[in-house]
């Protein structure tokens, strides 16, 4: 099982949009996916209309591991399962800082998952948190969405910054571009400096369109309601070149 984690410090870059909708693409293309939300917000949860039989809680996450089964969801759409989010795990960081070793206990619940899917996708907070540190070890790819302005450039460079004091090995980095208007010179001229600087950022861009925006009216994935649109054509071939590169990685 490949795990991938979509992650910024900036909010509002599109990371929840692109998670659920390459989440439902990997699972349309047959592969057994596993959607997590792991943000309190529950914007990934909300896409999908699911009815919890039982809540992820912050205060007892040692224990979730061992009911694993019953916090996973199935959605609508096949192959696609879903650990979705409440407003409890907002003290997530609490808890996790008062266990020993508490960054290293979501790479337990990732073994108990790896003989049931083959691609899970971690749908994170914006914050530099404990979280997002137990996120990072237990992700073979950090997908880092971002706007081409140059507070966001900064802001992934500081984020790559971080990750090569703290992760030698894993997660491997993989940046895009979301929310682009190629009308605007500034955002056609940073996509082509960073994407000719950084092999890490692929060449498919999501465009800043309305019909993304529709996913909340639907409740549902981008492809699902609108399969035939321009921004779920880019959706597609962002993750057709996001899979050829994990399928490229060593993972350890």
């Amino acid at each position: 099982m490949k795990t991938f984690a979509f992650f910024n410090m900036k909010g509002g870059v599109g990371k929840t949009t692109a998670a659920v909708n390459l989440a439902y693409l990997a699972a349309q293309e047959g592969y057994r996916t596993l959607l997590w939300d792991l943000d309190a917000q529950g914007a990934a949860t909300f896409h999908f209309p699911v009815t919890p039989t039982v809540q992820l809680k912050a205060k007892n996450f040692h224990k979730e591991k061992e009911r694993l089964d019953r916090l996973i969801k199935t959605t609508d759409y096949t192959n696609l399962d879903l650990i979705p989010s409440n407003f409890k795990i907002r003290h997530l960081d609490v808890a996790l800082g008062n266990l020993k070793k508490g960054t290293k206990l979501l790479s337990q619940f990732i073994k108990k998952l790896v003989p049931r899917y083959d691609y899970a996708f971690f749908d994170c907070p914006a914050s530099l948190s404990l979280l997002a540190q137990s996120v990072f070890r237990a992700s073979d790819i950090l997908i880092i969405p971002m706007i081409p302005t140059i507070l966001s450039v900064q802001t992934y460079e500081q984020m790559q910054r971080y990750l090569a004091r703290h992760y030698q090995q894993k997660p491997q980095l993989i940046g895009f571009f979301s929310m682009v208007d190629q009308r605007k010179t500034l955002h056609r001229e940073i996509i082509a400096q960073q994407q000719a600087k950084e092999q890490v950022f692929c060449q498919a861009t999501i465009p800043n369109r309305s019909e993304i925006e529709k996913m909340g009216q639907h409740r549902a994935p981008l492809p699902a309601f609108n399969p035939n649109s321009q921004a779920t054509k880019e959706f597609r071939m962002l993750w057709t070149e996001i899979k050829r590169r994990s399928d490229d990685l060593t993972l350890t």
